[in-house]
């Protein structure tokens, strides 16, 4: 029985290990070239976010029943966090990447067709175990899936004629991001023995959740001197994030320099007067302000959950967002 957040902390801990050897073991292959290629992205490491969101849902079992069913919790975990990392190995063949968590992408270090079927073997991996847990858990997991790729591909075909492009982004980054996220939060409710009423809150939360870090990752990225990356990464690339379309879609008088730099991918010779006037555009505390937003509407959805340490960790994250987006 788990009654305080130091004791949830610890089983927190402990699952979260099991997580790490979970994940080495189901990306181990009859062929060591599959093995090598599986693992490139594991062995580069990971925040483990979507794992750590299922663990802190699953612990409300101990409120509600007494007791938590830590081998499914971990497998539901695997699940989510096998799914991700799957569709980072798709991701990184689409964008042309060449670095993924500070190494090689697969499709730099080998080529696409690897990369590529890379990410299915990982994907079946994960529906393997997703199996394991029961039907709701697979219908729920083809679904999200499903909104993963259709995010990616209205990414790739970007806005409609006419369409609002900050709504076709908002869209985009709720499918590809906030839908695996919400899957973390409701397969944790669903391992908890949640009620369908809180199952549904959690799912929410999730979705919430999920759009509000990829909104932090995209100001840390333009803000942040000491997140561990060289700040300025989506100018380079030339990747659109809701501060750059907000500076596009005011197209202030002002801004005439700044969106000649934001019409193409940022020269490394331009960078830091790009980073510059970024930083001093309106755009970025109107972010901000949606991130806390975003972030008050994912814990508004916790009031139907009882009071304990799942319900603290969860609550928790949301506090960690608007930190983060400071």
């Amino acid at each position: 029985m788990v009654t305080s957040e130091a004791e949830f902390e610890e089983w927190s801990r402990t699952q979260l290990a099991a997580v790490e050897e979970g994940l080495r073991e189901a990306l181990t292959a009859r062929s060591a070239f599959v093995t090598e290629t599986a693992r490139h992205l594991f062995d580069a490491g990971g925040k483990r976010f979507r794992p750590l969101l299922v663990l802190a849902a699953a612990g409300l079992g101990f409120d509600l029943a007494g007791s938590v069913d830590a081998d499914a919790a971990v497998r539901a975990a695997l699940v989510v966090e096998l799914t991700h990392v799957a569709s980072l190995y798709h991701d990184d063949v689409m964008d042309e990447a060449e670095l993924r968590r500070g190494a090689p992408s697969a499709n730099k270090r080998w080529e696409n067709s690897i990369a590529i079927l890379t990410g299915d073997f990982i994907f079946a991996r994960a529906s393997a175990i997703v199996a394991t847990l029961g039907t709701d858990f697979v219908r729920f997991q083809a679904d999200t899936f499903a909104r993963l790729v259709s995010g990616q591909l209205d990414e790739l075909a970007g806005p409609a004629p006419g369409a609002d492009p900050v709504a076709h982004h908002l869209k985009v980054v709720s499918d590809k991001t906030a839908s695996l996220i919400a899957a973390s939060a409701r397969f944790g409710a669903q391992v908890a023995g949640a009620t369908p009423a809180q199952t549904e809150a959690l799912t929410r939360f999730g979705e919430s959740l999920g759009v509000v870090f990829q909104l932090s990752d995209d100001l840390i990225d333009i803000v942040s001197d000491d997140s561990g990356k060289s700040p300025g990464a989506d100018l380079r690339e030339g990747v659109s994030t809701l501060v750059t379309l907000l500076i596009r879609q005011v197209a202030r008088p002002q801004d005439a320099r700044l969106l000649e730099l934001l019409a193409a991918p940022v020269a490394a010779a331009d960078l830091p007067e790009a980073l510059a006037l970024v930083r001093r555009h309106p755009a970025v505390d109107q972010v901000r302000a949606r991130v806390a937003a975003g972030a008050r509407q994912a814990a508004a959805e916790l009031a139907v959950l009882p009071a304990g340490p799942a319900r603290s960790a969860l609550a928790a994250l949301c506090d960690l967002a608007v930190t983060r987006a400071a």
